[in-house]
């Protein structure tokens, strides 16, 4: 059976998504001997050129409805078209759910998953509907910030993101399409050997870290944390963190990280300790993958905070 593999792009109207789309179809890379199918859930400010397409063996379906993106009409554009490659461009107003768990042909493999934001307008967003448009990005592989400028608040976006997608990649485009790639800046020197990270700047700290760990490898950090040692945790390891608000209560998420102690078996779970301890960046179980490890240095026990929560901001 051939795999079929399909190409996700997600995004608010007007956020440069049917644009990305076409230069991705009509990219060298993407010309193959075998048709290609875009189904397009929305009609934008840019519209599809359907003599260019034709000239690509590029066919086009619209999805006028969310109620209409079901398994079943996916099924029906295998049967129809026969793909060799399937490109969909998602409507930013629908439920994100609707994408994720729809059941897509069986010989059809994601192959990667694109967000678009207008960075002008992201903030405005985030403001007054941050669910709604975080909730498409949950997923991506690549989430583009397009029309970028000096006054952008990169750090803040790229935190607004983090906070549900670590894994994937930002990418600041400026107006005149050119990338910013500029480092972005912290609230924290990280010039020393010894990081103390504030209640304030814990949930930044943490993202950073995620995101860029290799910067931190050798370097002994301080903070106050709740350390999660359940019976279960395998012996020598223990879980120390906050749990920090993204844009609500029901957002709230623990940031923690794997902590390597000779005396974890001493700190009881859900405790309260001020951490001392080397991060070094390797492979860890808890994360089936490679990361930021603690080797602590010392743990000891404190009271709570009087806010528990730390904040994405």
């Amino acid at each position: 059976m051939r795999e079929v593999p399909v190409y996700i792009f997600t995004g608010f109207m007007d956020s440069g998504k049917t644009t990305l789309v076409k230069e991705t179809v009509f990219s060298e890379d993407f010309q193959i001997s075998g048709p290609s199918l875009i189904i397009c859930c929305e009609e934008g400010d840019v519209e599809y050129d359907l003599e260019e397409l034709k000239k690509h063996n590029i066919s086009l379906e619209m999805v006028e409805e969310e109620s209409g993106y079901t398994a079943e009409f996916l099924q029906e554009m295998q049967k129809k078209y026969h793909p060799h490659q399937v490109f969909i461009e998602f409507n930013g107003t629908w439920d994100a759910k609707t994408l994720l768990e729809t059941p897509i042909p069986r010989s059809w493999v994601l192959a990667q998953s694109i967000s678009t934001v207008d960075a002008s307008t992201f903030d405005l967003y985030l403001t007054n509907m941050r669910t709604m448009i975080l909730s498409q990005m949950v997923e991506s592989d690549l989430i583009i910030f397009n029309r970028c400028n000096d006054t952008t608040d990169r750090g803040k976006f790229r935190r607004a993101v983090k906070a549900q997608n670590r894994k994937g990649q930002i990418v600041y485009e400026k107006e005149d399409g050119t990338i910013d790639d500029r480092p972005i800046d912290l609230p924290f020197d990280i010039s020393g050997k010894e990081l103390e990270i504030s209640e304030a700047d814990y949930a930044i700290w943490f993202l950073d870290c995620q995101e860029n760990p290799k910067k931190y490898e050798g370097k002994i950090v301080s903070f106050q944390a709740l350390i999660y040692n359940p019976a279960n945790l395998r012996k020598g390891i223990m879980i120390p963190g906050r749990f920090a608000m993204t844009c609500c209560e029901a957002d709230i998420t623990f940031f923690g990280l794997a902590c390597k102690y000779d005396q974890e078996d001493k700190i009881p779970h859900k405790s309260w300790v001020n951490l001392k301890a080397e991060i070094h960046v390797e492979y860890s179980k808890e994360y089936e993958d490679v990361g930021p490890v603690l080797y602590a240095l010392s743990a000891e026990p404190c009271e709570a905070p009087k806010d528990e929560l730390v904040y994405v901001s």
